[in-house]
């Protein structure tokens, strides 16, 4: 499915491909001459992304536009590589230490390993990652002085999503499946469960939530990766024939095979919940904005900006981000083109049960949050 690719622009920026003995693609280089903070000009702040790569509409992409924002706002340069398979994980970061970086950030939970292991080689470097905590092989979590996790209580944001979903749905069933089984993705499932819940204690209802139980987590449905779109689009026909008319793609760009089955199916009875970004706006110029409800929002772009600041004016701090509904780190996206479909009494229910998070009356935690 071809992509929409959101321009993202560095005003003074010149963009240099470079030659990479590294897998994946070769590193992007950009070098703002803007007048930015006055910082020094060998800081150079550096990315890599997942398999997804920066034109997912999701993590990779958020990310490389708070990056690039960040290099031009400072005057820094910003180098990205992009990664096409988990093999390419080591040799890209390896790639980026070999180039001088200051700051590395890496994209998503697979590139934990790899960037732990270069985190605590290299020391004098700082490193952040998105969307999960630091880990070594075994998958424990590893405790940096030179790392800091920029990770998202999306629960909260999916939580209303499922509220929403739920008084929203007209065969009162939704549903949602996954990239891969790591608590970034199951968080959101969970939470969307969740709140798919609460609404059915509230309305005396029985909407049903496919692709995951709360009460068996193990028999979610997983694409198996974040690419394989035509699994994903697999996983829609599936619900969508099971009477689903609400599907929740938490899995980067396999995410786009939701969007990809529902234009097929036609009409206007069916929508989707995006996941990290506002769908509404990501999937506009392949026409899925039609199609989006709401989506669970995370920050992602505004945590890697502020990250990047702070590195460059040699404040950089390993307390990891959490982005949340109070701090505005994450969000739930407007109901743009569905606004007419969802009821006032239902968009005050959802406002209110956001206060309610935020100033602690109502616990929507999961086993899949992040620490602090």
């Amino acid at each position: 499915m071809k992509k929409s690719h959101t321009a993202i622009a560095l005003g003074l920026a010149t963009v240099l491909s470079l030659s990479l003995a590294a897998c994946g693609s070769a590193p992007t280089s950009s070098a703002s001459s803007s007048g930015g903070s006055g910082t020094t000009s060998d800081f150079k702040a550096c990315m890599v992304s997942d398999e997804g790569g920066f034109d997912d509409r999701s993590l990779n992409q958020s990310g490389k536009e708070g990056l690039d924002r960040a290099g031009a706002d400072f005057g820094i340069k910003t180098i990205v590589v992009q990664s096409t398979s988990d093999a390419d994980y080591q040799s890209n970061i390896t790639s980026l230490i070999d180039q001088g970086c200051s700051l590395i950030i890496g994209v998503g939970s697979k590139l934990a390993p790899a960037l732990t292991s270069a985190a605590q080689t290299n020391t004098t470097i700082n490193f952040a990652l998105i969307d999960s905590a630091f880990q070594d092989a075994s998958g424990s979590t590893v405790q940096l002085q030179n790392g800091r996790p920029l990770v998202f209580n999306t629960a909260e944001a999916a939580y209303l999503a499922g509220y929403a979903a739920a008084g929203t749905s007209k065969t009162g069933k939704v549903a949602t499946y996954g990239g891969q089984p790591v608590p970034a993705v199951q968080m959101v499932m969970e939470g969307f469960a969740k709140g798919v819940e609460k609404y059915n204690a509230d309305n005396g209802a029985s909407v049903q939530v496919l692709g995951w139980d709360p009460a068996n987590p193990s028999g979610g449905s997983f694409v198996g990766d974040f690419k394989d779109a035509a699994k994903g689009q697999q996983l829609t026909e599936q619900f969508l024939s099971q009477g689903a008319d609400i599907i929740v793609p938490a899995a980067g760009d396999a995410a786009d095979g939701a969007l990809a089955a529902i234009k097929a199916a036609g009409g206007d009875s069916s929508a989707i919940v995006w996941v990290d970004a506002d769908g509404y706006l990501a999937t506009d110029g392949d026409g899925g904005a039609p199609y989006m409800l709401t989506s669970v929002i995370k920050e992602v772009g505004t945590a890697v900006y502020d990250t990047v600041d702070e590195a460059q004016r040699g404040a950089f701090s390993a307390t990891p981000y959490i982005g949340a509904l109070g701090n505005q780190g994450v969000s739930l996206a407007p109901y743009h083109d569905w606004d007419s479909k969802v009821s006032p009494e239902l968009k005050a229910k959802v406002d209110e049960l956001k206060k309610q998070i935020v100033n602690g009356t109502l616990n929507v935690s999961t086993a899949y949050d992040p620490a602090a």
